[in-house]
């Protein structure tokens, strides 16, 4: 017996449609967003395995991962998201219902590492507020958009995985000194992520710069609010292409507003897009980009071949390399037995 595969018809690179129809262990289904949600559910019942789109806002809220999703498609196995998130899944449930979810954790490190850098570029040496001004004929003097280097200031990454380890090596050739927060990493593995180990209150007080990469869950949500803004060197800048809800938008606004922080740069946001009246876009020292760090021809490519691969992997009973929730391949492994005995 094959696995079935379900994804719905979202943009996604050819790589991943073109290596899944090749396995003779899989039957895939594209579900068209268009149809009844009664004619998709009918498909997901059946399936073993759902693909799906890692960011929140893109993903129907009934078609999110949840505990009453998982009651009506008891034959899953396995959702695997389309990067390296994974927000509309409900890890806790998936444990519970015995489900394995995989990402594709590193496809888009690259793309999302010089994304900040470019944010941070941007924010210290002013160029779309520069850009901003020259279109609406408002330019006066050169100094009076001055900027900063990034030579010699000192970055602190929050969350130093796959992402953040390449934002550090970047801004290591930027000349800035790294320091780097992640409780899941000891002192010594930091270090070979080209950042130097120190605690999340330090951090804050000694940062020039400080780059959100963790993820966002129930350790990280709000994790950036008003009180820790206060901790912040003034003048610092602030810079997330993580995801939003990490930090609070509304603490955010207030601290570039008051000049506790000079600038920020932001990718992600607690609404995706945000309105197009929230605060935040209308401060001139905040330089904003759609959740689009990581959407790069060649971050897409690799998240569509990579996740392709794990599926076929699963398929053929081979333990994925990017698993979330590890404690239930064992479970996930008999189940796979089973199916493509039968």
């Amino acid at each position: 017996m094959k696995l079935n595969l379900v994804r719905f018809d979202f943009w996604l690179n050819e790589i991943f449609d073109k290596e899944i129809s090749q396995d003779p262990l899989i039957n895939f289904k594209i579900c068209k967003q268009s149809d009844p949600d009664s004619v998709n559910l009918e498909y997901f019942k059946s399936a073993h395995i759902y693909h799906i789109l890692a960011a929140r806002d893109e993903v129907p809220k009934k078609w999110h991962v949840s505990d009453e999703f998982l009651k009506s498609c008891d034959n899953l196995i396995c959702v695997s998201t389309s990067g390296a998130g994974y927000d509309p899944v409900d890890i806790d449930a998936c444990n519970r219902h015995g489900v394995l979810v995989v990402n594709q954790a590193g496809a888009n490190a690259d793309s999302v590492a010089e994304h900040a850098i470019g944010l941070m570029l941007n924010v210290k040496h002013r160029i779309s507020e520069s850009d901003r001004l020259m279109r609406a004929g408002r330019t006066t003097t050169r100094e009076d958009l001055m900027g900063n280097e990034l030579r010699g200031l000192t970055l602190g990454v929050v969350g130093i995985g796959e992402t953040g380890r390449r934002t550090a090596f970047l801004a290591k050739a930027f000349g800035m000194h790294v320091l780097a927060y992640d409780p899941h990493l000891s002192s010594e593995e930091i270090q070979n992520r080209f950042a130097t180990a120190c605690g999340f209150e330090e951090l804050i007080s000694k940062a020039d710069i400080i780059s959100v990469h963790c993820p966002r869950n129930s350790e990280t949500m709000n994790l950036f609010n008003s009180e820790v803004f206060n901790q912040t060197k003034t003048g610092a800048t602030f810079i997330s292409t993580a995801r939003g809800g990490i930090h609070n938008e509304a603490d955010l606004y207030t601290a570039l507003k008051s000049g506790k922080l000079s600038g920020a740069g932001l990718d992600v946001w607690a609404v995706e897009p945000p309105s197009k009246d929230n605060p935040l876009l209308l401060l001139p020292n905040v330089v904003s980009t759609f959740h689009t760090a990581g959407v790069t021809h060649e971050a897409r490519f690799n998240g569509a071949k990579n996740g392709a691969e794990q599926i076929r992997a699963l398929a053929n009973g081979i333990k994925p390399p990017r698993i979330v929730n590890p404690q239930v391949w064992p479970l996930v492994a008999e189940k796979i037995k089973k199916i493509t005995l039968n």
